[in-house]
């Protein structure tokens, strides 16, 4: 008999506009997960989208009084209960917002443990998309979350190019980090990034080397 029970992803956008690419692809990448999930599962899905920019002021205020508004309080609490995350911030000064680190400094550094999670950015250029690796996975990496392995940056050229033969279209993209988080709310195991380990006598060429280098 299969479960009723929903799962639940919760998409944190930190996206500042309105209307924001931020939250377009927060909302883009949880499409993706449900996409799959309904294709594949007979399971309800719930999708939450939280909007910082809308918590900015709780957010200010419980982190000088300790306390949290309700607004702040429940966002938090579905944050900590889903069961796949989407966390998505805007590129400043090299790095996430500051309204995005300030919210996740508002959860205790336990309560995220183990939860499956696609981390993905937005700016105005591909420079800063290594901002994905050296900002937002560690700071995942010590709420103790499971960061999903593939990770999304848009430039803001990305939104109107479908790749060419050395890079992924952000459609693609998408598409794979979505249906890796899916993977894992049921049970499976996303596919692993890192480079196989090769024989001694096997040789790659470079030119296939290029061929499969990919920008997230």
């Amino acid at each position: 008999m299969p479960t009723t029970e929903p799962l639940r992803i919760v998409a944190v956008s930190a996206g500042l506009s309105s209307p924001s690419s931020t939250r377009l692809l927060a909302e883009r990448l949880a499409g993706a997960a449900r996409e799959r999930l309904l294709a594949e599962q007979d399971r309800t899905v719930e999708v939450r989208l939280i909007e910082l920019r809308d918590l900015a002021v709780d957010i200010a205020n419980h982190l000088v009084t300790g306390f949290p508004p309700a607004a702040l309080e429940k966002a938090i609490k579905e944050v900590t209960e889903a069961d796949g995350l989407i966390a998505v911030s805007p590129v400043f000064t090299a790095s996430y917002s500051g309204l995005f680190k300030s919210f996740f400094d508002l959860i205790d550094n336990t309560a995220l443990a183990g939860k499956p999670v696609v981390i993905a950015a937005t700016g105005g250029t591909a420079r800063h998309s290594l901002v994905l690796e050296h900002a937002m996975r560690p700071l995942f990496a010590y709420l103790r979350t499971s960061v999903l392995p593939t990770s999304v940056y848009a430039a803001s050229e990305d939104w109107g190019s479908s790749g060419d033969e050395h890079t992924e279209g952000l459609p693609s993209r998408i598409r794979r980090a979505g249906g890796e988080l899916a993977t894992v709310l049921t049970g499976g195991r996303a596919a692993s990034r890192a480079p196989k380990t090769l024989g001694l006598d096997e040789v790659v060429p470079f030119e296939q080397q290029l061929a499969d280098l990919r920008l997230d």
